[in-house]
């Protein structure tokens, strides 16, 4: 496939955040190679910037749940595109990203999946402005460039960052029993992939996660998510036994100890009730990923 051939959608799923959603565009808008399609997927015009171009998007809407979402974005982009790119509305790409995501599938024809490396994360902290973001990535674009490496084959990508062949994806859709926030629906979905090729951790593209604190999940629902979904996806084959028990130990361990001092933008207590809360689901058999929908 040559580049001129090359299809590349950009799929944004996003919940009652307008301004990062404007932020996260201005970034794309500087791309050294533009998006053939910018999709964003919302629940209704209230997640929309009001000085939207929609003649430079293309906007899908309807139930909240970032699965649901998700799998409405690879509806609408069925057949369109080449490459498909997933990132979090609150990501800032390097203006080289999606030409880096294009050279490497283009020379990489076995990989089916990628997540790139990220200049910094702060998903655990209390979320970086748009502007500091955008000073490490300028700081970045501005060294000089080297060769695309991949940094390490892995089981699952990271939701924030992760492109895929669309020919791979196929009817493929993400799991919709994991709603809201849908925590580990990447790891879900990506992992399935991997019986059609390799899945990589590259430096082909590069950016920011803001890891902004505004429409996340309440820390109840997130807490019992933390046990129920590493339990449903460990039976349901698409999670490793070791990263499950891993994932559920030490968010617990994190989750208790924190709440003698705990961060100003993390509800402790709450994933604290509601890690015990599925513990006694787990117990009485009823434990669900779907459970959160009635906190």
């Amino acid at each position: 496939m040559t580049q001129a051939q090359s299809r590349l959608a950009v799929a944004i799923a996003t919940l009652g955040r307008p301004e990062t959603v404007r932020e996260n565009l201005d970034a794309l808008s500087r791309q050294t190679r533009p998006a053939d399609i910018i999709l964003l997927s919302v629940t209704g015009p209230e997640d929309l910037p009001s000085d939207l171009d929609e003649d430079k998007v293309i906007v899908v809407q309807g139930s909240k749940g970032l699965c649901a979402q998700r799998n409405r974005a690879l509806e609408a982009l069925d057949g369109k595109a080449d490459y498909i790119v997933f990132l979090d509305d609150d990501y800032v790409a390097s203006k080289y990203a999606l030409e880096g995501i294009e050279n490497f599938f283009n020379a990489n024809p076995d990989v089916v999946g990628i997540t790139g490396q990220l200049l910094h994360d702060d998903i655990k902290g209390p979320g970086m402005t748009y502007a500091r973001a955008c000073e490490i990535v300028d700081a970045h674009d501005q060294k000089p460039r080297s060769k695309a490496r991949i940094l390490n084959p892995v089981f699952d990508l990271y939701g924030c960052n992760m492109a895929y062949r669309a020919s791979a994806i196929g009817d493929d859709r993400f799991d919709e029993a994991l709603p809201y926030y849908g925590w580990l629906e990447d790891v879900d979905f990506s992992n399935r992939l991997l019986k059609r090729g390799r899945l990589v951790k590259t430096d082909a593209f590069i950016g920011v996660h803001c890891g902004v604190k505004s429409a996340r999940s309440p820390g109840l629902r997130l807490g019992y998510s933390q046990i129920a979904n590493p339990l449903y996806l460990m039976k349901k084959g698409s999670l490793r036994r070791a990263k499950a028990f891993k994932l559920m130990s030490r968010n617990m361990i994190a989750n208790h100890a924190k709440t003698f001092r705990p961060e100003p933008w993390v509800d402790r207590w709450g994933r604290v009730k509601g890690n015990w809360l599925a513990i006694r689901h787990i117990v009485s058999g009823k434990i669900s990923p779907e459970y959160i929908t009635r906190l």
